[in-house]
């Protein structure tokens, strides 16, 4: 595995992920990369009283890539190991109507700058809220097409899941030859749902080493964490990302213990988490968690 460190800057931004974008960076299997991001309105907010109108909704929700991973085919997982997160010192909130869960009960646009003080983000009301940091764009090129950063699906993209954070590991499905890495949308602090249409969107530089994996079978995308494994599902609505995520979960867990279907689904719905990553999106998202105790007993191999 490559040891070399490799690293790109916000200039280098896509809207969409596509086999068609040309790689911004070529690193070799296990490259270290710190990779620059603009928040998720592409850094255009700089007043709380600045009117939407003046946002070019186009630039919305930029990802820092693509970056090819040298020896990455379709049919292999892109794990990305998120070492580090590093976060400007100002977030942005916004909501409206149209916008989120409660878009139709708001009658004006309202932007919220957030403070970062001391490990703890200053939201409204003066409330004070533990950071944590996690990245809410991150995916691969699909096979064909081109899918808005904006949008969830099978490729990863907009999943806003809040397990994606330092410490853990995201295995993505390669579609096409080098994979075609980036990430993007990162939030100082994010409840799970986003029900509001934005977490606390904020700029940083996140750090992560990419490993091709080979002959690895197990759905994706799926977060590998120290204390559990999230496998998560994106589709038109929230009750079906929720059995798709159930579906895949208990399905891998049958083929990988030996254990009948029926007894995966009982361990489920004993002990696994099913949990909504957001609903503000094109497609809905959500998670199965499984601890990491239930996977050692049943004898299940991780890949990471």
């Amino acid at each position: 595995m490559s040891t070399a460190v490799y690293s790109l800057d916000s200039r280098n931004i896509v809207y969409s992920f596509s086999p068609s974008h040309p790689p911004a960076l070529s690193v070799p299997d296990g490259a270290l990369v710190h990779i620059e991001t603009c928040d998720c309105f592409e850094n255009q907010i700089q007043r709380e009283d600045q009117d939407f109108g003046t946002l070019d909704w186009s630039r919305i929700n930029p990802a820092t890539g693509p970056i090819q991973v040298q020896g990455a085919a379709p049919g292999d997982l892109l794990a990305v190991h998120i070492l580090d997160l590093q976060l400007a010192k100002r977030g942005i909130m916004t909501t409206g109507p149209h916008l989120g869960v409660m878009g139709a009960h708001l009658s004006e646009n309202a932007i919220r700058f957030v403070e970062i003080d001391q490990g703890e983000v200053i939201l409204p009301g003066g409330v004070r809220a533990p950071l944590r940091p996690m990245i809410g764009v991150i995916g691969v090129a699909p096979a064909a097409g081109a899918i808005p950063c904006g949008t969830p699906g099978d490729h990863g993209g907009n999943m806003d899941c809040t397990r994606i954070t330092a410490g853990a590991v995201l295995l993505l499905p390669v579609a096409v030859p080098g994979a075609l890495f980036a990430l993007g949308d990162l939030h100082a602090a994010m409840g799970d749902g986003e029900v509001g249409v934005s977490g606390v969107e904020i700029a940083g530089r996140v750090t992560v080493r990419l490993q091709v994996l080979r002959d690895v079978k197990c759905p994706a995308p799926m977060v590998v964490s120290e204390e559990d494994v999230s496998i998560i599902a994106s589709a038109p609505t929230l009750d079906e990302a929720a059995e798709l995520a159930t579906k895949r979960a208990a399905e891998w867990l049958s083929a990988a213990s030996h254990l009948h279907l029926a007894d995966t689904c009982m361990l489920l719905s004993a002990v696994g988490r099913l949990r909504i990553c957001q609903v503000v999106d094109p497609l809905k998202t959500a998670r199965m968690e499984i601890d990491r105790d239930l996977l050692r007993q049943l004898r299940v191999p991780l890949p990471v």
